[in-house]
């Protein structure tokens, strides 16, 4: 005899399906509407005609409920156990997120403090525009006591000479002597 061995997987989805359905307004309504007919043909339709009558306390309508509920419990347990697995999942992948993002923003900090020491050594713009003031001002006042004026500053780049390289002149002495051509009786 074959054992009855459904797949969980689709089980499942049939089980989360039908208690998010359960769960729903149309299901309750749906449901509502189902209870009145049939209490209202077992109350007031013809005797004869009426299949759980009021006189036996609506038995087969407690029957169906009490079975109803007693599907529907187990079926929203495996669904909630299903969304739980999911949940678990996702908060796994979750913290494994916030310790990538933390050890990178640790790393960052780090690195953002050894900049922070880097550039301490740094001189700044500020500070290298007074070193050049100060150094000014000395060679100004050393010029003064000599008796010399300062040169003028001049405003306008463009008029000024271009700055050269001297170049050292190389005496006659010094200089290497040029090779002389190759006959052809010394080849």
């Amino acid at each position: 005899m074959p054992r009855f061995n459904p797949d969980p997987d689709a089980f499942g989805r049939f089980a989360e399906r039908f208690a998010r359905y359960m769960g729903t307004p149309q299901f309750l309504f749906y449901m509502t509407l189902f209870c009145i007919a049939w209490l209202a043909w077992n109350t007031w339709g013809p005797e004869n005609l009426q299949f759980d009558p009021r006189a036996l306390n609506y038995t087969l309508l407690t029957l169906l409920l009490s079975l109803q509920a007693s599907y529907a419990a187990p079926l929203i347990l495996l669904a909630q156990n299903r969304q739980d697995d999911r949940d678990r999942v996702t908060i796994e992948q979750d913290r494994t997120r916030n310790e990538r993002s933390l050890a990178d923003t640790e790393y960052l900090t780090r690195e953002l403090a050894s900049l922070r020491l880097s550039l301490r050594e740094v001189a700044t713009r500020d500070f290298v525009r007074a070193e050049l003031r100060s150094m000014l001002e000395e060679l100004t006042e050393q010029e003064e006591t000599v008796g010399e004026a300062p040169p003028k500053r001049r405003k306008d780049k463009k008029s000024r000479p271009p700055r050269t390289q001297q170049i050292p002149k190389v005496k006659a002495a010094d200089a290497p002597e040029p090779a002389a051509p190759a006959t052809e009786g010394e080849a």
